[in-house]
């Protein structure tokens, strides 16, 4: 499968890279998920896709558990019905342990994520035939005091090859699941394909992003949703 290969170069090429204070942990889900991860490809991510969503990076409580983009542990058991082994980074931070589809936290934008779709299209086989999530940056970055990274606050000599090996990957990607859409999961994914897939014919959009932290996502982040994709012409079927 073209997506497993991406998925292989994706890993080698990341693993070149070193990363500095202030991150003193850097998880990789593709490695010690990567079952959980081959699943949901293997099941969701036949082309073509007319729609395709592009987040940034794992949550701690989501992909960094169960591999699954936006995995949020419920979500990815009971609707994508898919639950694996999964093993563990190299280096654990003890605030943010990874126990797989054994975590009893739950990650919010993943549940709004999983939870609108689920509500709009029912079943995950309906949702896949027109849609796919995606993330940007497969890797999720600790600070010594458990506090998340995001992969813009990089350091600029850590940033730049970082975006080269991720770029690379979403045009390959991109090219492989032939949509006609890409939405950026908040301003950071959505600048990033702009820049990455320009001259590719595509319709570049953005929809608010479904973490907490985000007071615009804590007001009605479905209805949000979809009114952004409505602006971009993406039209949801109930």
């Amino acid at each position: 499968m073209e997506l497993s290969a991406i998925t292989d170069d994706l890993i080698a090429e990341l693993q070149t890279l070193h990363f500095g204070w202030p991150v003193t942990h850097v998880y990789n889900p593709l490695v010690y998920a990567r079952k959980a991860y081959d699943a949901y490809l293997q099941r969701y991510a036949a082309p073509p896709k007319e729609v395709v969503f592009v987040g940034m990076n794992p949550g701690p409580w989501g992909m960094a558990q169960t591999g699954v983009p936006f995995g949020e542990v419920h979500a990815v058991k009971s609707w994508l019905d898919i639950e694996t082994e999964v093993g563990a980074p190299e280096i654990m931070h003890p605030k943010k342990p990874v126990k797989g589809f054994s975590c009893e936290k739950s990650e919010v934008s993943g549940r709004r994520l999983w939870g609108w779709a689920r509500a709009t299209c029912g079943s995950p086989e309906i949702f896949f035939r027109r849609f796919f999530v995606a993330n940007y940056c497969p890797l999720l970055f600790l600070e010594a005091s458990g506090r998340n990274r995001t992969p813009d606050s990089l350091k600029a000599a850590e940033k730049k090859p970082l975006l080269n090996v991720c770029d690379r990957a979403l045009r390959r990607m991109i090219a492989f699941l032939k949509p006609r859409y890409v939405i950026g999961v908040g301003n950071f994914a959505r600048d990033r394909v702009q820049e990455t897939l320009e001259g590719m014919g595509l319709v570049v959009g953005r929809i608010t992003h479904p973490s907490p932290a985000n007071p615009k996502a804590n007001r009605g982040w479905e209805n949000a949703v979809e009114q952004e994709l409505a602006a971009v012409g993406v039209k949801m079927e109930k």
